[in-house]
């Protein structure tokens, strides 16, 4: 069962006016949905790596 985000952060101990709470809601609902496209990702193809490569920047 999953908490709610009211209840996470009650949890954490920060307090969150009622008027608040559903701008919140919809939120941790949007990034939730988000979140269960990546768990059954392949991580070898989501790793991105940046290298310097001295002198190499320049174009031919």
């Amino acid at each position: 069962m999953s908490l709610s985000i009211q209840a996470l952060l009650k949890n954490k101990g920060i307090e969150v006016k009622e008027t608040h709470l559903d701008v919140l809601d919809v939120r941790w609902k949007g990034m939730q949905a988000l979140r269960g496209n990546l768990e059954h990702a392949n991580i070898n193809d989501a790793d991105i790596g940046i290298r310097n490569i001295p002198g190499g920047d320049h174009i031919e």
